[in-house]
C-alpha cells in the first residue's frame, strides 16, 4: 500500500504540479491593529457565595468561617467561631473584564471560582462583591444567582460529577460604579496606531495609506509595531477622525508562515508559500514483528510439587523487507498549496505530508518560517 501510494503521488506531482497566483486584498485598518489606549482591563474581587446545598466548603477552611462571620458582622449579626457549622457557603474568587470605556450602570458578565474545598457551587448567589482594578480602586459591584454548568453530586460513597461545577458564571450581574474613558491622544497631540502583527513594510504602508486618505504629513511610521497620527482637532470630533482612520484599506505585508500539527495532523500555509527547486527520494521500508505464546500446562508433576506452575514461553520473529521500487523525483519551484493539494489527491496520509515538509525546510527549499505545535 506504501509503495502503491508513492508511486501515485509521484504520477500525480508530474501532472497536476502548477503554479497558483495569490490575489492580494485590501484590509480595513481596524483589522490590523489597535489604538494606542484602546484596551480592556482586568477587575478582580474577594466574594462568599451561598445558597449551596451542603455543597459548599466544610469547617476545615478557616477563611470560610472568618468571612461568613465578617458578612453577618455588617449585618448586625454577632456569632462565634463554633456556631459555624454549614456547608451552604464557600469563598470564591471574582474576576471580569472592564472595557475601555464604560459609564455608571453599564451591565458586566463575571467569572467566580472557589477558593476552598467546595464540591459545587450550582444553585448559589453571590453576595454582593467590590470589583477592582490594578490601582486598588472599585470599577464595579457584583451580586446575583450564579450558572455553574455542571454538577457534583455524592450519596453513599457513589459520586458524579460532570463539566467543572467549581466555576460558575454572572451573566450580567456585575454593576459599574466608576466610569472610565480611554485616553486617545497623547501629550503630543497624536494618536497611536499599533500593529497586531508587527512588520516594517505594514507600518510604512499603514503611513502611507493614512496620508493619502487624509492629507500629506500627517502620518509617520516609527517602528515595526507603531504609527503616530497627528490630531490638531478637538475632543468632539475625535470619533469621526477615528472612525475615518479605521475605514482606510491597507495591503498587510505578510510574512511566510507554515504551521503543522503532528498531534491533529494539520497543515495551514498561505496559498503563496513557495518551494524551490527540490528532489524528495522516499523509500518504502516494512517492518514485521511476530509474536506466539506457547504454555506449558505440568498438571502430572503439580500433584507432587506445590510450587509447580504453568509456564508462558513467547517467540518473535522480526522480519525487515526492503522496498523493491523506492522512488526518486525531482520538483521545479512551486508552492505548498500545490505540493500538499498534489499529496492530498494522491492519498497519501497528513502525516507523512508533515514529514516531507519537515525536510523540504530542513533542506532549505522551504521560504517560510515552520511553526511546530
Amino acid at each position: 500500500m506504501m509503495r502503491a501510494a508513492i508511486a501515485g503521488t509521484l504520477l500525480l506531482l508530474a501532472a497536476a504540479v502548477a503554479p497558483t497566483t495569490a490575489i492580494a486584498q485590501g484590509v480595513p485598518l481596524s483589522g490590523l491593529g489597535r489604538f494606542q489606549g484602546w484596551r480592556e482591563n482586568a477587575l478582580i474581587g474577594y466574594g462568599l457565595v451561598t445558597g449551596l446545598a451542603g455543597s459548599g466548603d466544610t469547617r476545615r477552611s478557616a477563611v470560610t468561617r472568618q468571612t461568613l462571620r465578617n458578612v453577618l458582622l455588617r449585618l448586625g449579626v454577632t456569632v462565634g467561631d463554633d456556631q459555624i457549622a454549614s456547608r451552604n457557603v464557600a469563598v470564591v474568587i471574582v474576576t471580569a473584564r472592564l472595557p475601555a470605556s464604560a459609564n455608571v450602570g453599564d451591565r458586566l458578565s463575571a467569572t467566580i471560582s472557589s477558593v476552598g474545598d467546595a464540591r459545587s457551587l450550582a444553585g448559589g448567589t453571590l453576595l454582593m462583591t467590590p470589583l477592582m482594578g490594578p490601582d486598588q480602586r472599585v470599577y464595579a459591584l457584583a451580586q446575583g444567582p450564579l450558572v455553574a454548568g455542571g454538577h457534583d453530586f455524592e450519596n453513599d460513597l457513589n459520586r458524579q460529577q460532570r463539566n467543572y461545577p467549581t466555576t460558575a458564571t454572572l451573566d450580567g450581574g456585575a454593576t459599574i460604579e466608576t466610569a472610565v474613558d480611554a485616553q486617545m491622544v497623547g501629550p503630543d497631540g497624536s494618536v497611536g496606531f499599533l500593529l497586531a502583527e508587527p512588520n516594517f513594510a505594514t507600518a510604512d504602508r499603514v503611513a502611507r495609506a493614512i496620508n493619502d486618505r487624509l492629507g500629506g504629513g500627517l502620518a509617520v511610521a516609527r517602528g515595526a509595531d507603531e504609527v503616530r497620527i497627528r490630531y490638531a482637532g478637538d475632543r468632539a470630533a475625535l470619533a469621526g477622525f477615528l472612525a475615518r482612520l479605521e475605514t482606510v484599506s491597507v495591503e498587510p505585508s505578510v510574512v511566510p508562515r507554515m504551521v503543522v500539527n503532528e498531534r491533529t495532523g494539520t497543515v495551514v500555509a498561505g496559498g503563496g508559500v513557495t518551494i524551490s527547486s527540490v528532489v524528495i527520494s522516499q523509500g518504502d521500508v516494512r517492518v514485521t514483528i511476530r509474536g506466539e505464546r506457547f504454555a506449558s500446562q505440568p498438571s502430572y508433576f503439580a500433584g507432587f510439587g506445590s510450587d509447580v506452575t504453568s509456564l508462558v514461553v513467547t517467540n518473535t520473529t522480526l522480519d525487515v523487507e526492503d522496498g523493491e521500487r523506492d522512488t526518486v523525483v525531482s520538483l521545479p519551484s512551486t508552492t505548498v498549496a500545490d505540493l500538499v493539494q498534489a499529496l492530498s489527491r494522491a492519498r497519501v496520509g497528513t502525516r507523512r505530508t508533515i514529514g516531507v515538509l519537515q525536510a523540504i525546510k530542513a533542506a532549505g527549499a522551504l521560504h517560510a518560517d515552520l511553526v511546530v505545535q
